[in-house]
């Protein structure tokens, strides 16, 4: 899906989303999510130039961030990234995380070829059978150092 809003930063001008650091990138994930989890935890172990901020869906900044950008908290398919201001969803989302991440995150990239129905069609059916396929988690419970000063929210 192509960026949401017309401009970068929008949220900062919602009184609903609570200010947090935005210096980076920030990936808003279902904190029970195993994929998401194992997700929260690659990013968190090769972010080298420690920039990304991750936050659970299931916090208030998360919950707030999502409805601000019109997505539904409680829907399986609500990801979102959100990088120089600017959000993103689906698997161009998670594309462009990997991207920005580097190194292990740029497995991802050939995922861009795909048109974006496929990418869409894809992305929905692992959103909305993840539990089933990777069962649940909590991501914040007991993190290690690295997640842990990620975490936003």
């Amino acid at each position: 899906m192509t960026p949401f809003g017309s401009e970068p930063y929008s949220y900062r001008d919602d009184g609903d989303v609570p200010s947090f650091d935005d210096a980076g990138p920030v990936a808003v994930m279902d904190g029970e999510c195993t994929l998401c989890s194992t997700g929260a935890r690659v990013i968190a172990r090769f972010d080298t130039k420690c920039e990304f901020r991750i936050c659970s869906t299931q916090t208030n900044l998360g919950h707030a961030l999502l409805t601000h950008y019109g997505l539904d908290p409680g829907d399986p398919e609500s990801w979102l990234y959100i990088e120089d201001g600017i959000a993103y969803t689906s698997l161009e989302g998670i594309v462009r995380a990997g991207r920005r991440l580097g190194g292990v995150g740029l497995v991802l990239q050939p995922l861009r070829l795909l048109p974006r129905p496929i990418q869409d069609w894809l992305y929905r059916r692992i959103a909305r059978n993840r539990y089933r396929l990777f069962g649940r988690t909590d991501m914040c419970a007991l993190p290690d150092p690295a997640l842990r000063k990620r975490l936003i929210g």
